[in-house]
């Protein structure tokens, strides 16, 4: 019978594992957004549409933002033209020039930064209406008592008027009225296509109300301002996102389109301004072609874009939209 083993002095021997590290709750939450944000890049990595169309997007940005280190601004004026009138494209100038003698190339790009800017501030608009309008309604309606339904109803029909007005006959009569400016465009434009937002985040936001979590916040105490800012919106923003994607092209067209019926800034350089000024000038009936095709093809990237990342980020959001890889 062999002898008892004694007890080393040191103590057990190690396992060969750390002991696991407990994090608090906001470092465990940072960490799941960290993992959140990893695993939405690589699923949207996967969509070829979607790459294309961030690039896209990330060079004309590019271009915009850089656009007055390699533009004169002086150029840009129908006094300070350097070129003769209506020259086809040329080495000189690749998308030829207007009737001033401007470059068409650097209207294009200097075009991009209103025509840009007014799109992502008018869905910002558009979006934050929506949104509140969306998460007030579906949250009282569900919640609130005699008194909460009567305002989700008197929301949506507002919302249901305002959606079948034309949209761009409501945006060219606010531009009309309102000072002519850039920041009228913005308000004519966000404030007529935020309807669908409000409805699909409504429907989003009696989908999340219907969850446990949310009742037990109810039942221990929470009020309507908790609810909804802290378990409803964070909850509904991935659909706002990929809204938003989807509005920014509709907010770029309808710009160009008011630009072009000559509702728009005239001080500024738009994609629909260049239009306008092509129409005016007779350039379509004259058949200077590289005067009217460039911004044309502009809105026309420029929207496919932000469409392409849209459908993308929604498929990544909902997996039942995804392709077959």
């Amino acid at each position: 019978m062999s002898a008892p083993t004694e007890p080393t002095p040191h103590g057990p021997e190690p396992t060969g594992s750390e002991p696991e590290v407990v994090l608090s709750p906001r470092a465990l939450a940072r960490r799941r957004h960290r993992e959140a944000l990893g695993r939405f890049a690589r699923e949207y990595a996967r969509n070829r549409a979607g790459l294309f169309g961030l690039t896209s997007l990330l060079t004309i940005g590019l271009l915009a933002l850089t656009a007055p280190l390699f533009i004169d601004q002086a150029h840009l004026t129908v006094t300070g033209a350097p070129g003769d009138g209506y020259q086809a494209p040329s080495v000189e100038y690749p998308l030829g020039t207007d009737n001033f003698g401007r470059s068409i190339l650097d209207l294009i790009i200097w075009g991009s930064r209103v025509s840009l800017a007014v799109g992502l501030l008018a869905t910002f608009v558009s979006v934050a209406l929506g949104t509140l309008a969306g998460i007030t309604a579906g949250h009282f309606g569900s919640s609130g008592g005699r008194g909460g339904r009567i305002l989700s109803s008197v929301i949506m029909r507002v919302t249901d008027w305002f959606l079948v007005l034309p949209t761009l006959v409501m945006a060219v009569a606010l531009a009309a009225v309102l000072p002519r400016g850039t920041g009228t465009i913005v308000l004519a434009i966000g404030l007529t296509v935020w309807p669908p937002t409000a409805r699909l985040v409504r429907a989003q936001t009696l989908a999340v109300e219907a969850r446990p979590y949310v009742e037990r916040a109810r039942a221990l105490g929470g009020g309507h301002a908790h609810v909804m800012g802290r378990h409803v919106l964070p909850n509904v923003m991935p659909v706002v996102l990929a809204q938003t994607t989807l509005l920014v092209a509709t907010s770029i067209i309808a710009e160009s389109t008011l630009a072009f019926l000559g509702m728009g800034d005239p001080t500024t350089i738009s994609w629909g301004g260049v239009l306008q000024a092509a129409r005016t000038s007779g350039a379509i009936s004259a058949g200077i072609w590289w005067y009217i095709v460039p911004p044309g093809l502009a809105i026309a990237i420029v929207a496919l874009s932000f469409t392409l990342c849209g459908r993308a980020v929604e498929s990544v959001i909902n997996p039942r939209l995804r392709g077959p890889r």
